[in-house]
């Protein structure tokens, strides 16, 4: 199907991301500014922060990974803006993930700003402090899913993971859905996205025309629907939710976490549907013709963008929880898949 393209404002972000390069930072408005922080070791490469400065309250959203090369990032984009990083005052995050709540932790020490993250955002993994108990679950479930024996160290989470994130910060506060950001001078409005996480936020600038859209929304990239025990049942039933949520006009700039700023969010949400149903089909000529009986063996034969055997370690646990998401929507919608999910449900086929 050949849906309309969404419209490219972030040209100079755009080329960045084409050359593989930092963007610079941007003022988007009199109060608003876009400042790339650094995301080491990572394909998507950083975070773009933003910057937004009210009645003597700046608020950053998504403040990125944490690193001191980050942190240098962030120092020389606030001084372009005419502050320091102790003028904080506030830092909003959109989801629970180390390349956007990572750098908080230290800049509420160095700032003394607050925290805050959407009301049903979860720590999820490491909500437990039993870390090895949570690494054998993890591999227990990974193993139901069919990950092969030899693959399951490579695949499944490890302990300094967890414990990184177990160190990630807790939020001061909870922004509530349809809530304002309390912060003076500024009108900037809390949507309940969930979908990529449980809890994910969007962020609603109408004053400024702007949607800050985390990682709900890209204008390239798909973002990542996993299935994570214990977690929401159906999170791309969520996601479509959300998308349809959000989809409510298509002429305000788009600024997300990642890639570059456009315009056309209908646009870019039709697409992202189709995107998913897609998926969803292939899932399901995959079980008429292969008769896979787990997660995992589903996902080897389906498209990668870099053919599965390009994935490994993190990028492979992505793909079969991304599989495992479709294959709990499609059963929701009356398919009958014997594909094992939870341990009840194994309990069940014997």
């Amino acid at each position: 199907m050949n849906l309309p393209t969404i419209t490219v404002t972030g040209h100079a972000q755009k080329e960045a991301w084409q050359n593989k390069v930092l963007p610079p930072v941007e003022q988007l408005g009199a109060d608003v500014w876009s400042i790339p922080v650094p995301f080491p070791n990572n394909p998507m490469r950083y975070t773009l922060s933003y910057l937004l400065v009210g009645d003597g309250d700046a608020v950053l959203i998504d403040p990125g990974w944490d690193s001191e090369a980050g942190l240098d990032k962030l120092t020389a984009g606030m001084r372009l803006a005419g502050l320091g990083l102790t003028d904080l005052t506030g830092i909003v995050v959109t989801h629970f993930h180390s390349d956007h709540l990572g750098m908080a932790s230290r800049l509420r020490a160095i700032a003394g700003a607050w925290v805050a993250l959407g009301e049903h955002e979860v720590r999820k993994l490491t909500a437990s402090e039993d870390l090895d108990l949570v690494l054998r679950t993890h591999r227990e479930e990974l193993a139901l899913w069919g990950v092969p024996a030899d693959k399951l160290t490579e695949v499944a989470l490890d302990l300094h993971t967890l414990t990184h994130l177990q160190n990630l910060a807790d939020p001061d506060f909870r922004l509530t859905d349809n809530s304002l950001v309390p912060v003076k001078g500024m009108d900037l409005r809390v949507f309940t996205t969930p979908g990529h996480s449980p809890g994910h936020i969007c962020l609603i600038d109408e004053p400024h025309g702007l949607i800050f859209s985390g990682d709900h929304i890209l204008p390239r990239i798909s973002p990542h629907i996993a299935l994570e025990l214990p977690g929401p049942a159906n999170p791309l039933a969520d996601y479509y939710e959300s998308l349809e949520r959000i989809a409510f006009e298509d002429a305000m700039e788009v600024c997300p976490a990642h890639e570059y700023r456009f315009i056309g969010m209908q646009r870019r949400v039709a697409q992202l549907i189709e995107h998913n149903r897609e998926r969803s089909a292939e899932v399901l000529r995959v079980l008429d013709k292969h008769r896979p009986e787990t997660v995992w063996d589903i996902a080897r034969h389906l498209t990668w963008s870099r053919g599965w055997e390009s994935l490994q370690a993190f990028s492979l646990r992505l793909a079969v929880s991304e599989t495992a998401s479709h294959v709990v929507y499609l059963q929701s919608q009356g398919h009958d898949i014997e594909v094992p999910i939870t341990e009840s449900q194994e309990s069940a086929r014997r």
